[in-house]
């Protein structure tokens, strides 16, 4: 695919020392499968202009590529359909008043309206849903929490986080992968089941996606939490698939640890040579890939390392369950 602030609980008495409480387990489930996502924008995300009879008539409205159009004529609007009945029921036809959202400030201002071919056209290209694959990460067994991605949902246009409404993750497999080579990372190709509903997103942070799992689970695949303190540099495992829907393990090594970030917390370098022979390492889609060191879940994976795609980053897994909770 192709994000909040961590609250710490401090409990201090005279008697006891300060705390930090979390509410996940200390086993998790163990992710890695691919998963389908669709999420739906908060408003309508504008994603472009046009031009109608050589002029964009768009333009003179303020409205940018990122912005969200929140409501039309002071109705507000969650959808396409809800943008074009807004535009039918106008009683002129030649301009609606619009409010939008830009990095969280609210504009008003009026879009013109042009009659071409039978149609009311804005010059604003639209979406108000997003798709694509990645893979999951965990699932809490008590809370019946999951995280994903390990990373931010962003908009293609603005590169910014986009802002969802809600969304749903999905069964998803692997028809094939686009090799990454040095300077122009590859991806996995998949295909993905809407009738097959795994879970409800809530959230996209910068530490991933985050929701309700409400598929039934399997408690068989169950991984100790690593604390930070307890990663070391050297060997490990990434959990992914990279063929149909099979789960598969793949030697990696740690090469660096930062305790410090919110994010990049690992920089690891792919060693399999089955993964390395079939993507080149890292591709796109495999964001989320659980890592796993002295059988405990240590993080996930989150990027790639463009000029050089054998190697990543991960965020620690203590990071995104820390997140989930918010």
């Amino acid at each position: 695919m192709k994000i909040k602030k961590i609250f710490l609980m401090l409990l201090i008495t005279l008697i006891s020392i300060p705390t930090n409480i979390y509410a996940y387990s200390n086993k998790i489930i163990l992710g890695g499968n691919n998963i389908g996502i669709e999420v739906k924008t908060k408003g309508i995300l504008v994603v472009g202009l046009y031009e109608i009879d050589n002029e964009r008539v768009a333009e003179s409205s303020g409205i940018q590529a990122g912005d969200y159009i929140i409501s039309v004529n002071n109705n507000n609007i969650n959808s396409i359909s809800d943008f074009t009945k807004e535009i039918e029921n106008d009683d002129d036809k030649k301009s609606i008043n619009i409010t939008y959202k830009r990095k969280n400030k609210t504009f008003n201002t009026t879009l013109n309206i042009v009659e071409k071919d039978g149609e009311y056209k804005t010059g604003l290209y639209v979406k108000d849903k997003i798709n694509g694959i990645g893979t999951l990460t965990f699932i809490d067994p008590q809370t019946k929490k999951f995280g994903a991605l390990g990373h931010e949902i962003v908009t293609k246009e603005t590169n910014e986080i986009l802002n969802i409404d809600d969304g749903s993750i999905y069964y998803s497999y692997i028809t094939g992968i686009t090799k990454s080579n040095n300077g122009n990372p590859g991806e996995k190709e998949a295909d993905y089941d809407n009738n097959k509903k795994y879970g409800i997103i809530k959230e996209n942070t910068n530490k991933g996606i985050f929701g309700d799992y409400t598929d039934s689970i399997n408690n068989e695949n169950m991984y100790e939490v690593a604390n930070p303190q307890e990663i070391k540099e050297g060997s490990a495992s990434l959990f992914t698939v990279i063929d149909g829907e099979n789960l598969e393990s793949f030697e990696i090594q740690i090469e660096k640890l930062n305790l410090r970030d919110n994010t990049k917390n690992i920089v690891f370098k792919v060693t399999d040579e089955k993964l390395l022979n079939k993507t080149g390492g890292i591709v796109q889609g495999m964001s989320g890939s659980p890592i796993v060191q002295n059988n405990k879940i240590i993080g996930a994976v989150t990027h790639v390392i463009v000029n050089d795609c054998t190697r990543g980053y991960g965020i620690f897994i203590t990071n995104m369950l820390e997140e989930s909770e918010n």
